[in-house]
Order: structure tokens, then sequence, then C-alpha cells
């Protein structure tokens, strides 16, 4: 076997794979041995017809495809190993014959998507903007009130109308122009009032109503709203209330403190406030550092294979299906009720993934140029400190490691280093001065 490399376009590399007759009669006989038992032939035990024959009765290339299979799969890996200096494969290859195939001219044609190159712009002593959040008392109380509610107990009502904050088990009938639309329907669904789950004005419609009511509420599809026949259209819905759920919240004393794992609500306020003002400084800086990439990857510019933008759509779709699942609501609902599919619902995820990809690219791209690495004393240090977060020494820990999580607290490491390296390159000017 033989292989050339050649770059192609958009990101991609055109190996050519070239194989003897030896080589192919090989992998034929071994596609024949895997491949003889499928195969029947009127004379012969299944499984025991001799390969002419049934090259004869099938055809001469009955094992063609299997053979090149079985060479693919031992030589592209290996290609891609002894290539790993000069490109990255980031999907699946192309495949295809080369011109004039025959026994004696097996050539195999893989098109590789793979990592692009990134040119960069300035990226030292330019102006970015600095973000730094900070924790006030009522961002405490609004944080104790969720609690009280995550908390609260569940009673059916049955004396009142329904409010915000009740979950309703509801019927529904959707139409526009006087007729029913498809994913406008649904038969006792549970809705909790003021999730914004439904477009603006439903849920609106629904406080106020009582057990029983049956009630038409008017609402107009969003102009953005993902199916193109409703976008902008007034529809009606036809609504009829079965039952509210309430909640009775639990008394701000040391009863609750206890449930939330405190002695006392002096405590529990105290570690509300420390685990707030730890997200604070968590999202300044994320933001900071997404701040910093957003200005340098202006005047970046790279080819990205499609195949990495779908790969980051499906990522922020699979989020969005975690975040419905956590409030009760299957994926495949919503975008029923919509009307829409999980293909057509990606492509709104296409240009926040390629800025993403872009990102991504750019990072490593600066890590590159500026040389930064992460030394084993490092990585010790920080298994060390997973180590002991989880009350294990570092040595048993780190022999139970998988081999990714030390190449990810590797990359950390260096991300880190280039975050901070960034900052003190370049003029960080706070939000609120610009």
């Amino acid at each position: 076997m033989k292989y050339e490399v050649k770059p192609a376009e958009k990101s991609t590399v055109k190996i050519t794979i070239s194989f003897t007759p030896e080589e192919w009669a090989e992998a034929n006989n071994k596609a024949y041995v895997q491949n003889r038992s499928k195969y029947a032939v009127n004379g012969f035990r299944k499984g025991k017809v001799p390969k002419h024959v049934l090259e004869m009765y099938y055809g001469k290339g009955l094992f063609y495809e299997d053979a090149l299979n079985l060479l693919y799969y031992e030589h592209y890996g290996k290609i891609l190993e002894q290539e790993k200096d000069r490109f990255t494969a980031v999907g699946d290859p192309s495949l295809s014959l080369g011109d004039d195939f025959s026994e004696e001219n097996v050539v195999l044609v893989a098109d590789v998507p793979v990592k692009p190159d990134v040119s960069i712009g300035s990226y030292k002593g330019i102006k970015i903007t600095k973000y730094e959040y900070t924790v006030t008392d009522a961002d405490v109380e609004k944080e104790i009130e969720s609690a009280r509610e995550r908390i609260a107990e569940s009673v059916e009502v049955t004396d009142r109308p329904a409010q915000t904050g009740d979950t309703v088990n509801i019927d529904f009938v959707g139409k526009t122009d006087g007729k029913e639309f498809d994913g406008g329907t649904a038969t006792g669904y549970d809705l909790v009032l003021g999730s914004k789950s439904f477009i603006p004005g439903f849920e609106e419609g629904v406080v106020g109503m009582n057990l029983g009511d049956v009630k038409e509420i008017p609402v107009t599809f969003p102009e953005d709203y993902q199916a193109e026949e409703l976008k902008g259209k007034p529809a009606v819905f036809t609504v009829t209330l079965h039952k509210i759920t309430g909640k009775i919240l639990p008394e701000l004393n040391e009863e609750f403190a206890k449930k939330m794992g405190s002695d006392s609500m002096e405590a529990y306020t105290a570690k509300v406030r420390e685990r707030l003002e730890k997200n604070a400084a968590s999202r300044s800086l994320n933001e900071t550092e997404n701040s910093i990439i957003t200005e340098i990857a202006k005047t970046a510019t790279a080819e990205i294979p499609q195949v990495m933008i779908d790969r980051q759509c499906d990522a922020s779709l699979q989020r969005m299906e975690y975040n419905l699942m956590y409030q009760g609501i299957r994926l495949d609902d919503y975008l029923n009720y919509i009307g829409s599919t999980r293909e057509e619902y990606k492509k709104n995820f296409e240009e926040e993934a390629k800025t993403a990809v872009l990102h991504q690219l750019v990072v490593e791209k600066l890590i590159e140029l500026e040389h930064i690495t992460a030394s084993e004393e490092e990585i010790a240090a920080k298994v060390a400190e997973q180590a002991a977060s989880v009350g294990k020494e570092a040595e048993e820990y780190r022999k139970g490691m998988d081999p990714r999580q030390l190449e990810y607290i590797e990359n950390d490491i260096k991300v880190t280093k280039l975050f901070d390296l960034l900052q003190a390159e370049n003029e960080m000017i706070p939000a609120e001065e610009k």
C-alpha cells in the first residue's frame, strides 16, 4: 500500500490510497471468508461454496465492497496517525474509487474534512470590555424566594381562579382562519402559568379562569415564529380548564433553614450569598473571556468545514433538549407545537455554531502562536486539587482517571494561561465605562 496526501478546497485533504494486486486479492479472500455463509448454491452446503463458484453465480464483484471496507478500516486510521502533524481530521471522509478501477489498479480516494488553519490579525494592544458582577441583598432575597418555591407544597385549588405560578391541566384547540392547525391541539396538558412556554398571550389568557371554564383566547404568532405558515398570523385557542394546582410556601424560619442544610436562617443566608458570589465571579470571568475572544475573532478568518458546524448545532439542540426536559417538556412535543422538525430547528443554531467553532479555533491558534504549555507539575497540582475535592489521594485518583480527563486538565491550564496573557497584553475597560 502507498498513499499520497494533497490539500483540497474548503479545509479538506485528498488522500489517494493505492493497493497492490496482491493486497487486493488478500482482501477479497478475507471478504469471501467473512461473508460466504450468506450465500447458497444448489449442490453445495451453505457456507462451503467455493469463491469462484459464488462469483460465477452472483457476479465477479460480489465481495468488492466488503474487500474495500476491509482495506479502508485497516489502513485509514494508520494514515491519520502518521499524518497527525500535518492535519487533524474532524469528520468522516467521503470515499470514492480512483479512475479505471480494476484488480490491477485498486485506488481508494478519501476526501477528508480537516481542522482549518486560522488567520488572526492583531490580538495585543487592543481595547476590550471587562465584565464584573456583584451580589446585592436583593439578589440573595430573590434566591431564597426561589428556594421556597422549589420546596413549596403542591395543593389542589378549588376556591379561586388560576393565577401565575399555578400548574393548570387544560385541553386546547387552536385555529387560524377558522381551521385547526398542526400542533395546536392537546388534551390533559399540564401548563405552569408564567413559564412562558407558550406563545405570548396564551398563558396570560388562562390566568383568571375557574375550574370548568371554557374560554377563547386570541393570540398572534410572533413574526419570527418557526412555522412559516403561522408567522404573524392571528389565532384563537379554545381552552377548557380541568384542574388547578397551587403552592403553599414555607415560612422563613429555622425549620426552613434546616431543610436547606443549615442550622439557622443567618447561616443559610450566608451560604446563599457565598454561592451567588462564586457564580458572579464565574460569570464575570466567562463574559470577560468571551469579550476577549470575540474582539480578537473580528480579525480572524478560517474556512470551517460544514461537519464542524453541524456538530456544534447538534450539541446546541441537545442542550436545549436537556433544558426543556428539566421543565417537564419533551423536545418533540415542543417542536410539534411550533410546527417544526429537529433538522429544521437546528438551522436556528447555525450562525451561533459558526461563531462558537471560530472562537475555539482562534483559542487553539493563539495557544500555538504563544507556545503555551502545561507542565507536569501544573497538571499534577490540578489532579491533586480534584482528588482532594472527593476525599482521595492524588496518586489513587490519577490511576482511575480516563486519559481524556488528563487532556481536559492540560487544555484547561493552557486556556487559563492564554486568557491571563491576553488580559495583561490588552487594555481592559470596565463595561460601565464604555
